[in-house]
């Protein structure tokens, strides 16, 4: 078969896409994104793809070498976007801090949990490909958007000039976006104004008398994240935060709940704030203890809907990757574009992982005394249930990343399911074995889960990636190499920048850092809370079964209004559960980028660079958090360094001036930069 991708074969017909430069290149982009969204995810509870601006800037740096080709270029994008990925093993880890079970982030079993899952997820997607990316009708938005990305900026016979010059300029929107992002946060740290704008109050004696309020993050990594989100994602999680904050923190903080509760011989939270305590006190007590764990309810019963619709995809993909293994054997020559790493070797590496992970299993269960006695059927049930679930997750993550892009799938529904269930099989095996639940069966049920949770995450992002290369004609095989080697890239920096956060911040219930303020860690947070409430036997079950039961009315509100505006109106329910479990400060700043962003968007319309100036927002949003998020890793380094925990605090304008005044400066020039930078990309586009 003839290629008909953007650019020819070169070097006298010698298909140049697997090479070490690519490799390199690729691993050193990981490493950035890698390090950037642990922060990110650490500080706000999100991560975000880098596929595109990996593309950009692979383009750009690849261009030096006549002989650079568009797959080069996605393998590239492929290694540093699945290295980015990885980071949000960081939903999970951290909760092995927080119980006490680590002070901090041993290397070698870190990056085995790492790793180990991370090829696994590898593995596991492989055989989801024909049937999610070929003959899935999927949209893999991210996947689709860095094939355009790649086409109009890779060398070939395609090529224009204008494309060179998008190439160029998308580079250069991606550096200043960073720099700005970069630049603001600096003067967050060096106290010119406040990180955060917030108001708390309680409501009326007629209105029941609870407390809420509401804040937004002045981070433009926060702002960045919600243009990439979307409109239609950004106000289902409005939605979850307006009945979250809006409904039942006002309802669970009353007098008259109060009151109820007591009567029916319940203690309710509300009634342990001390008498006259500020109303943020009240209401983020309330929300943090009990209604997340409603948004856990939610994004759970949201994670088994999706499993239920993927039972057909899922047989079909282990089907059609059998079928294409008979069709080898039988002498049959697949096109290059359909073949993947041979279903056999797939088999073989991932048992090679399993037994990999038995063995740090094995090694987990016996330096603790307390589970040496239980060592077999920890081990045994631990690999069963990384099997099982692991590829459950895989085809669940994998579905979703291609419905509503890599961003946006269910990698935190994953993790409540996967560590409710864990932790179920511990008190199993607790029974079984006559002994007391003592807090190790609680780290060892977050260490099994991390393995099935990167497992998840780069399934979320390979089959992304695997459209890519699809929609650009890459080998299928050639891509999955580079994805294990990203997996690597990624794998192996994590516990060093774990290592010099926990240090600089600490987490929200683990050992102190020498900063005052902790990193939030929402999902390891929860995580970890859940890992303790089930093991412990005081998990509260019965704001979980509300949560569920608001999730199934919002998957039915979902379907109804679905239907009714004919695909148009959508409540993506995963979507309204982070709402509810991400503070509210996090959640409304993802709102105002997501509206911002179709704003923008608006202003396109028509214009004969609207696509370009489509590329371009993306650029911006990317370059946006990885500024931030950066800078977040370099101020963790040095506030390690000089055991200052405000090193950068030169200015101190933030607390000098009266109250509300480092706010409202932060909040004037904030918009300003974001109203400076959009019309700058739009000015840019037009140049194109």
């Amino acid at each position: 078969m003839t290629d008909t991708s953007a650019s020819p074969p070169s070097s006298g017909g010698k298909r140049i896409e697997l090479t070490l430069r690519a490799l390199v290149l690729g691993c050193v982009l990981a490493v950035i994104f890698t390090a950037a969204n642990t922060y990110l995810g650490l500080r706000v509870g999100l991560t975000f793809a880098s596929a595109i601006p990996a593309a950009v800037i692979a383009m750009a740096v690849m261009r030096t070498f006549r002989t650079s080709t568009i797959w080069e270029n996605m393998t590239v994008q492929t290694v540093a976007s699945v290295g980015g990925a990885m980071s949000a093993i960081i939903f999970v880890l951290p909760g092995l801090v927080m119980v006490g079970a680590w002070r901090e982030f041993p290397i070698w079993e870190s990056i085995a949990i790492c790793a180990l899952g991370g090829v696994l997820g590898v593995t596991f997607s492989i055989p989801l490909r024909r049937a999610l990316v070929v003959n899935g009708g999927l949209p893999y938005p991210e996947g689709v958007a860095a094939a355009e990305v790649l086409k109009v900026g890779s060398r070939g016979a395609e090529q224009s000039e204008s494309a060179v010059r998008e190439n160029k300029i998308g580079l250069w929107v991606v550096v200043w976006s960073a720099v700005a992002s970069a630049g603001f946060a600096f003067l967050q740290a060096a106290r010119a104004f406040a990180a955060e704008a917030a108001a708390f109050f309680k409501l009326p004696a007629a209105l029941g008398g609870g407390a809420t309020g509401l804040g937004a993050g002045m981070q433009f990594a926060l702002l960045g994240a919600g243009h990439l989100i979307g409109l239609t994602v950004g106000l289902a999680q409005l939605f979850g935060l307006l009945v979250a904050w809006f409904v039942i923190v006002p309802i669970m903080t009353s007098p008259d709940y109060v009151a109820w509760t007591a009567g029916m011989g319940l203690e309710s939270l509300a009634a342990t704030v001390p008498a006259g305590a500020p109303a943020a006190e009240l209401a983020t007590t309330v929300w943090r203890n009990e209604v997340r764990f409603m948004g856990a309810g939610v994004i759970g019963v949201a994670a088994i809907w999706t499993l239920v619709k993927l039972a057909g995809p899922l047989v079909g993909g282990l089907t059609s990757a059998l079928s294409a293994q008979a069709r080898r054997k039988g002498g049959e020559v697949l096109d290059r574009t359909e073949q993947d790493i041979p279903i056999s070797w797939v088999g073989a590496l991932s048992v090679l992982c399993l037994i990999g992970i038995g063995a740090l299993l094995v090694y987990v269960a016996q330096a603790e005394p307390a589970l040496a006695g239980s060592t077999a059927m920890l081990v045994a049930s631990g690999v069963v249930y990384v099997v099982l679930i692991g590829f459950c997750v895989a085809a669940i993550c994998g579905y979703m990343a291609g419905l509503i892009g890599s961003s946006n799938s269910p990698v935190s529904g994953v993790g409540i399911l996967a560590i409710i269930v864990s932790s179920l099989i511990m008190l199993a095996i607790i029974a079984a074995a006559g002994v007391p639940a003592d807090p190790a069966f609680i780290a060892y049920a977050l260490i099994v889960t991390a393995i099935v949770f990167a497992v998840a995450v780069i399934a979320n992002d390979n089959l992304q990636d695997l459209k890519t290369g699809q929609l650009v004609q890459a080998t299928p095989w050639r891509q999955q190499t580079a994805l294990i080697v990203g997996v690597a890239a990624g794998a192996v920096v994590i516990p060093f920048v774990l290592n010099a956060l926990n240090r600089a911040f600490g987490f929200e219930g683990g050992p102190a850092g020498i900063a005052s303020e902790p990193l939030a860690a929402p999902q390891a947070t929860l995580i970890s809370a859940l890992a303790r409430g089930v093991i412990g036997g005081d998990l509260r079950w019965d704001l979980i079964g509300v949560g569920a039961v608001i999730g199934v009315v919002v998957i039915v509100l979902d379907a109804v209004l679905n239907k009714s505006s004919k695909g148009k109106i959508k409540l993506p329910p995963l979507a309204v559960g982070i709402g509810f479990y991400l503070p509210a400060a996090v959640t409304v700043m993802l709102v105002i980028g997501a509206i911002c962003g179709w704003l923008y968007e608006r202003t396109l319309k028509g214009k004969s660079f609207e696509e370009v100036g489509k590329r371009m927002g993306v650029l911006m949003a990317s370059g946006l958090i990885v500024g931030e998020s950066l800078f977040g890793v370099l101020n963790a380094g040095v506030i390690g360094s000089t055991e200052n925990e405000a090193p950068f605090a030169v200015f101190g304008i933030a607390e000098s001036w009266p109250e509300g005044g480092g706010m409202l400066s932060g909040i004037i020039v904030f918009g300003l930069i974001v109203f400076a930078l959009y019309n700058w990309i739009r000015g840019q586009s037009a140049k194109v």
